[in-house]
């Protein structure tokens, strides 16, 4: 890892740990029903080994760690201690910290075992990463899932067939090139993204906040 890379996800952890007490005000409004819509798709299981890749505030942890019951459990991992003490403290008011464990750390480098999950679930996290980026951290999930795992991706999405680029797209595509310490994610080609990662895609589905579309997929790790 290169000291530029370093220093980027350094500037990264801080930034949210900047923002996580603001975060759900910022961001959850306007994510919560692509979210949820990603949620129903994934369709998690009473008894399942569930991970959830950048879980923010915590929101959807709260709903897939009711999804798993007292007999499954759910794993979840964020850049941001920030992030993590205020889904802790969700947690903890909702009684549900005995079928979670958090971790900080990175979606490159997971740490957990092969093989060791029924489903996986990111909601608005793999576009943060660089591009180059995306596809070891799709070869990371693919990893850590089971044979015959999913994977749930909100993401977003670059506008398809005729569908048309609005101006507000075309705005924060701009902002993103220009200023990305600001605007960190960018819309990118997840269906395709997660093919070539090997992922045979079942739910491709599509959502729109404030005019620029969200793609909402499940894909499924061969096997099992």
């Amino acid at each position: 890892m290169d000291t530029t890379d370093t220093a980027q996800r350094g500037n990264n952890q801080a930034f949210y740990d900047r923002i996580s007490s603001a975060y759900d005000a910022i961001a959850d409004a306007n994510e919560h029903a692509a979210r949820e819509a990603g949620e129903q798709a994934l369709a998690v299981q009473a008894g399942e080994q569930v991970l959830e890749l950048g879980f923010g505030t915590g929101n959807t942890l709260l709903n897939l760690a009711r999804a798993v019951g007292p007999d499954g459990h759910l794993d979840g991992i964020d850049i941001s201690e920030g992030m993590l003490g205020i889904t802790d403290r969700k947690l903890d008011d909702a009684g549900l910290q005995d079928r979670v464990t958090l971790h900080t750390g990175d979606a490159r480098n997971l740490p957990f075992d092969d093989d060791q999950f029924d489903a996986a679930f990111a909601s608005f996290t793999l576009e943060l990463f660089p591009l180059e980026d995306i596809p070891l951290v799709l070869a990371e999930i693919m990893r850590v899932l089971k044979p015959g795992g999913r994977l749930g991706i909100v993401s977003m999405a670059h506008v398809e067939g005729d569908e048309r680029e609005s101006v507000l797209e075309k705005t924060y595509r701009w902002m993103h090139q220009h200023f990305p310490h600001i605007v960190d994610c960018q819309p990118i080609h997840a269906a395709r993204r997660l093919e070539e990662a090997g992922f045979h895609l079942e739910v491709n589905d599509r959502r729109e906040i404030w005019s620029m579309p969200v793609a909402v997929l499940v894909g499924r790790k061969s096997g099992g």
